[in-house]
């Protein structure tokens, strides 16, 4: 069977599948239709979807009822994204699980609210004091949108912090038929939660690379939550030897975990002296350029970066071994570009194909840079 769909429908579906029961969000271009779609759907499963009077009250919304034991979303664009951002650190600080879909837009500030782009891509990963990590999904395409939410939901639970779903406003808004067949399943683990025979501490690290369970809703804890620097029981402190090892373990409860996360799609050719890079939406001109370059007896290879952060290194690191030219495209001025030229070795030229007009990069204008 096919269907006629949009990112912005598949997304909303994959949530639903995922057992989200919460959302909260408002309007902003292009991310309103998942807002509406929420608000629609989740009652139909019993869940709550609240339009809240600003951006920061809807993240503040979800950090509160993931709190509580609901499986949280919320939606918006770049402009949402800078309203969110203190709230983003206080879900990395809590250690909340929360899945953020952000429809990319042109910046900066109000920007383009129509037209698209892809300038969120560092805001994301640094957007907050502190820098630590988050995870960044990038679908490729309109049913990687159903999948990767999903997938969202299940690294936001597996490791307790927030996870960005970074798609834009052509593949939210723009209809196209796909087959419902190809939509994947991915299985959402359970909440890990503590048991109510022991004395329950919010924070406590038996592992500093796992992170600690959760108090079920309606248990006989008492749970403490705070944006500040915090010991084990959640009480505001000072203490370095208190609250080294949690800070600590903020970074590491992802960074010892990077190759679980990270998701790439490689089609690499041996002997191949060119590689193209891309990501999200832009990732569809490459597979065109690199169709049309094959036929004409260019050997290249080509990845597809599915999550934008942690960075796959050893994936690129593999892509890269032997190539001399590397084409980095993307809809902002070099966000991700300079990504890879950190890992490039000496002598490998690193290329960028941009455009900050609200168009979508064509295959022509990569295939000029071969």
């Amino acid at each position: 069977m096919r269907e006629f769909i949009n990112g912005s429908e598949t997304i909303v579906r994959g949530a639903i599948d995922a057992g989200c029961n919460f959302f909260a969000g408002y309007p902003i271009t292009p991310a309103t239709p998942i807002m509406l779609s929420m608000t629609k759907e989740l009652p139909k499963v019993g869940g709550v979807a609240i339009q809240a009077e600003d951006e920061i009250a809807a993240l503040g919304f979800c950090i509160g009822a993931a709190m509580t034991g609901a499986r949280v979303m919320t939606a918006t664009s770049g402009p949402g994204i800078s309203l969110y951002s203190e709230n983003i650190g206080a879900a990395i600080m809590g250690e909340v699980p929360v899945v953020i879909v952000d429809c990319q837009r042109l910046g900066p500030a109000t920007g383009g609210a129509t037209t698209v782009g892809q300038g969120d891509i560092q805001f994301l990963r640094w957007g907050t004091s502190g820098g630590y990590p988050v995870i960044v999904l990038s679908p490729a395409s309109v049913t990687q949108c159903y999948s990767f939410t999903q997938r969202a939901f299940d690294l936001a639970e597996r490791y307790r912090l927030p996870v960005f779903l970074a798609t834009d406003k052509e593949m939210v808004a723009t209809n196209t038929t796909v087959d419902v067949n190809a939509f994947e399943r991915v299985t959402v683990q359970e909440r890990e939660l503590a048991s109510a025979e022991v004395e329950f501490i919010p924070y406590q690290l038996t592992d500093s690379a796992q992170a600690p369970p959760m108090s079920p809703v309606g248990g006989p804890h008492l749970v403490r939550f705070s944006t500040s620097s915090h010991d084990e029981y959640g009480y505001l402190s000072k203490d370095p030897e208190a609250i080294g090892p949690i800070h600590m373990h903020l970074a590491e409860k992802v960074d010892k975990f990077v190759d679980e996360i990270v998701m790439v799609e490689a089609d690499l050719h041996e002997g191949a002296d060119t590689l193209l890079v891309s990501y999200g939406i832009t990732a569809r001109s490459m597979y065109s350029a690199a169709k049309i370059a094959r036929q004409r007896g260019v050997k290249l290879s080509m990845i597809t970066i599915q999550t934008l952060w942690p960075i796959p290194e050893r994936a690129l690191l593999a892509a890269m071994d032997g190539v001399k030219k590397i084409i980095v495209a993307e809809l902002n001025l070099g966000q991700y570009r300079r990504e890879i030229e950190r890992l490039a070795k000496n002598g490998q030229d690193v290329i960028g194909v941009h455009r900050v007009d609200g168009r979508l990069i064509t295959p022509n204008e990569i295939l000029e840079r071969l």
